[in-house]
């Protein structure tokens, strides 16, 4: 048995498709700007502001924004080069396995689930806020009662108790109907989405900005103290820890950036193309991010996002704050729950073959990488990912499984950040399209931001991942280690 065996990439080279052998360089710099703020832009700001806001950091949400958007830059530079060392598309999983070996590679394909899979969830329970609001404000019909929209673990000001999220469980189980018939997005419906998405938060900025209570913002950094929730959880709040706490939240908005690293095989010229890509997606998007942020902090109270306006904020504050605005409000309901369902649809597809790379190196058993007759898809991988995603998303809060998305996610990109480190010593002559700068001070310090975010998340997360690492340790020593090709054919 060896940990640390790696896959050659000439055996990648072999299982790739002909499509993937023959990525051509298209792809400029501004092209990749773009790419970056479609995928970047989605659910997290939409929800996880008013989280983050009402949890850890009030108005001072804006300086947790910076912190994660420092975080994803640094880490991003390092996931490019691991993008560029492989000639083929890939997951971090894939290119994991050819640079570092099997146990990394299981590492960060464990931790993948909790970016995709229960990112998926968050996604989920954000959509069924939306939801519920759709029909209440712009529909003008009857909410679905409290316990039928919260998980068991939730209760309402009101004191009702939560059985089960049946609008999030039920988006989860149609989106993973249409992956196992092979629904792909156009690339027009999926521009139309990205435009709509950043012309709301345009909207929300320049809109909001003259309704802004100065008031709400004093004091813009709020003292440290201890906020307990209504499920009894303690958050700090406030201080360098409260603002630290926000930016392991709002971290949850950056996650997709990823998806530039993963083009540099297709970028032009890698070297100039993706530092321009990486950090200009995530300039503009930070720039949007600190003013939506702004605005919606200064719209409402903490108290608001504390209590009725906790769920589908951005359209609460909007419908209570901005008088004459209820248009932009029901705009922005009904745009939000498209750009959701787009999200919900990338994430399932992601994780399902994230899975079918696993279950071809026979780290996961074989039904999650047998495809359908008809349809060509991993359909019994997609089964499984409903089962999970939607047991998540039905029975645990949006606050914790976003917080779970957050720090697993954390936890994989410092793990790219040592991995570009080990291989500069290890493999100093491996051909790089991009070289992150400055190494291994880039890399370090990009652990230290992302581990900085980690601690704010609280001891509560820390036992989370645990548990969740400590889980997949459990599986990939009771089967992956006996099944994996790699192992076993030596």
């Amino acid at each position: 048995m060896n940990l640390f065996a790696k896959k050659s990439i000439h055996s990648l080279l072999v299982q790739a498709d002909p499509s993937e052998k023959s990525l051509k360089r298209t792809l400029g710099s501004w092209a990749l700007v773009s790419l970056g703020i479609g995928a970047i832009i989605g659910a997290g700001l939409f929800v996880r502001t008013a989280a983050a806001a009402a949890d850890h950091a009030g108005p001072a949400v804006t300086i947790g924004f910076i912190v994660a958007a420092v975080g994803c830059a640094l880490a991003g530079l390092c996931y490019a080069e691991f993008a560029s060392m492989i000639p083929i598309a890939g997951s971090a999983y894939t290119y994991t396995y050819a640079t570092v070996g099997e146990f990394f590679a299981w590492i960060i394909g464990w931790d993948l689930i909790l970016e995709y899979g229960v990112g998926a969830a968050t996604v989920g329970i954000a959509w069924s806020e939306y939801f519920n609001n759709l029909l209440v404000n712009v529909l003008h019909v009857s909410a679905i009662p409290y316990q039928w929209c919260h998980s068991p673990f939730q209760t309402s000001i009101d004191g009702v108790n939560g059985i089960i999220n049946l609008p999030a469980l039920f988006i989860i189980g149609v989106l993973s109907l249409l992956l196992i018939r092979g629904t792909q997005e156009s690339a027009m419906v999926n521009n139309i989405i990205v435009i709509t998405k950043v012309s709301i938060v345009i909207l929300i900025i320049i809109c909001g900005w003259g309704f802004i209570n100065s008031a709400n913002h004093t004091p813009y950094i709020p003292a440290a103290t201890t906020y307990i929730d209504p499920n009894g959880i303690s958050h700090a709040f406030g201080g360098i820890t409260g603002i630290l706490g926000a930016a392991g939240v709002v971290f949850f908005a950056f996650i997709g950036f990823d998806a530039v690293s993963t083009a540099a095989q297709e970028a032009k010229n890698p070297s100039r193309d993706m530092p321009i890509g990486i950090l200009g997606s995530l300039v503009v998007c930070t720039v949007l991010y600190l003013l939506f942020s702004h605005v919606l902090t200064g719209l409402g109270t903490t108290e608001d996002f504390r209590t009725t306006g906790r769920e589908a904020s951005v359209a609460f504050v909007i419908n209570k704050y901005m008088p004459g605005f209820e248009w932009l409000g029901s705009l922005v309901t009904v745009a939000i729950l498209a750009g959701f369902s787009s999200v919900i649809l990338v994430m399932l597809l992601g994780q399902s073959r994230v899975f079918y790379s696993m279950s071809n190196d026979g780290l996961l058993p074989k039904l999650f990488s047998e495809v359908h007759p008809k349809y060509k898809t991993p359909w019994k991988s997609n089964q499984v990912l409903f089962l999970i995603a939607g047991a998540f998303a039905a029975f645990i809060p949006g606050d914790i499984v976003g917080e779970m998305t957050s720090i697993g996610t954390l936890f994989a990109f410092i793990l790219v950040c040592i991995g570009v480190i080990i291989l500069r010593k290890k493999e100093p002559n491996m051909p790089r399209a991009f070289k992150t700068p400055w190494v291994p001070f880039v890399p370090i310090l990009g652990a230290i931001v992302c581990l900085a975010m980690i601690y704010g998340l609280g001891w509560t997360n820390w036992l989370r991942l645990l548990a969740w690492l400590a889980i997949g340790l459990i599986i990939y020593f009771t089967y992956s280690v006996k099944h994996s090709h790699l192992n076993n054919s030596k």
